[in-house]
């Protein structure tokens, strides 16, 4: 019998898709429609900003006045400041008043105060459930500065408070990150379970902080410090870092990012690209490895409103005694679609991924604001909709395992985003590993 209803829920499913690609697509262009572009910019006026600063809406756009602002860069650039996450709605509006080109950006100011219950199932298992508040301050001092707050209990008890700045300095575009987390983490590392005979788990006390700079439009590099207070229960080489059950981690490192998406929350266009290194341990104790990382995401469609995005990310760790709490771990680090209860872990991964998405429905405006006693911020979304089609594949490895096909894990499959826009996305996929072996994905966010 359960077997009859999963075949039916993955029949209805893909009936769905099918039939969805016979409606309609309603196009963010509708908005765009003005015969009035190319449009020279004579002045640009921000208006509906009732908390935020207005440059932090003038520096996401990549024209000033002068310029001339062609529809499609328009698009791009109202696509960049919804970005922000701090918006229910963004339009802009090219106007002529006594012979002057006037550019109105006018924004709807998302809800930027909210705790939300959550309940996450760690490892995509739901014996494994932590549960807790999310406490989350959006454009704090209207200028998009975030403080977040999350306390949880289950499977995996911590606490975390993180204060993010990104005009730490305007005038000289430095950015400013600061957090704090404490946990008692259940050890993830199936060697180190081996060698313990049996799982544990580790208190984890770490403290951060980050500064950086914003080179251009779309280039930022940075600087990170941070302090881990690492307890085990017992001492086993591998398992501890240093010659003691608890290691003091000490961490420096650099990084770079450029960033040329149109909207980060599902984009359409543009590439992200990331590379950092770090020093870890420094000698302290005798912990001394780096770990270095590479992640290249491209996005662009591909037919008529098909979109094509594809993804390669790498994580090595350099030196002999990386403990196995800091290995390269698919499972954790990145998930396979198809494997995502399964757990590869080594001094290093690689992983890859591909996909396709068209809109059902690319954009739709949704105004619930007659309805009482709730805040109209909360009442007004932008709704998406969409089916996509992926595959992807990873390897983790130590130095003395072979790099062999055999030995990826790879997934395929298809389903459905639904966009909640600035708040949610939610996807639901059906995921087949190599032996045609189904699975169920519930997940919120894009996979990248």
């Amino acid at each position: 019998m359960i077997a009859i209803i999963r075949k039916l829920k993955y029949t209805l499913l893909l009936f769905v898709i099918v039939f969805s690609f016979t409606l309609t697509a309603q196009t963010t262009d509708s908005q765009f429609s003005s015969e009035l572009y190319p449009f020279v910019v004579d002045s640009i006026q921000i208006t509906g900003n009732e908390i935020t600063e207005p440059f932090i809406i003038l520096r996401e756009l990549n024209f000033k006045t002068g310029d001339t602002l062609t529809r499609s860069n328009a698009i791009y650039n109202r696509e960049r400041v919804y970005s922000l996450g701090i918006f229910n709605q963004v339009y802009f509006n090219p106007i002529i008043i006594d012979s002057i080109n006037i550019l109105n950006i006018d924004v709807d100011e998302s809800w930027y105060i909210y705790p939300i219950p959550f309940i996450d199932a760690n490892e995509s298992d739901l014996k494994k459930l932590s549960y807790g508040v999310y406490l989350r301050l959006k454009n704090f001092r209207g200028r998009n500065e975030d403080v977040m707050a999350t306390f949880a209990l289950g499977y995996d008890p911590s606490f975390s408070l993180s204060y993010y700045n990104p005009n730490l300095d305007y005038k000289n575009n430095l950015f400013f990150r600061t957090s704090f987390r404490y946990a008692n983490i259940t050890n993830k590392s199936r060697i180190a379970k081996e060698l313990y005979g049996a799982n544990f788990s580790q208190k984890s006390i770490g403290m951060s902080l980050l500064v950086g700079k914003r080179l251009d439009l779309f280039n930022r590099i940075y600087a990170v410090t941070s302090y881990s207070y690492i307890e085990t229960p017992f001492y086993i080489p591998g398992v501890n870092a240093s010659d003691n059950r608890i290691d003091n981690l000490l961490d420096v490192g650099i990084g770079y990012e450029h960033d040329t998406r149109d909207l980060a929350q599902f984009p359409k266009n543009g590439i992200f690209s990331s590379v950092s290194y770090n020093l870890r341990g420094l000698g302290i104790d005798g912990i001394n490895y780096s770990v270095g990382r590479i992640d290249f995401r491209e996005y662009r469609k591909f037919f008529y409103n098909l979109i094509s995005k594809w993804r390669f990310s790498t994580r090595v760790t350099f030196g002999d005694n990386v403990p196995y709490y800091d290995c390269s771990i698919i499972g954790l680090d990145e998930k396979v679609r198809g494997h995502l209860t399964e757990k590869i872990e080594g001094k290093e991964f690689y992983f890859g991924s591909i996909e396709l998405y068209y809109p059902i429905i690319e954009e739709l405006n949704l105004d619930l604001t007659f309805l009482p006693i709730i805040p109209n911020q909360l009442l007004n979304y932008r709704i998406g909709f969409y089916t996509q089609l992926f595959a992807e594949t990873a390897l983790a490895r130590f130095k003395d395992q072979p790099f062999a096909l055999n030995r990826f894990n790879s997934g395929y499959g298809f389903g459905l985003t639904f966009l909640v826009l600035p708040y949610q996305i939610l996807r639901v996929e059906v995921a087949f590993n190599e032996k045609f072996e189904s699975q169920l994905v519930l997940d919120l966010g894009i996979s990248f």
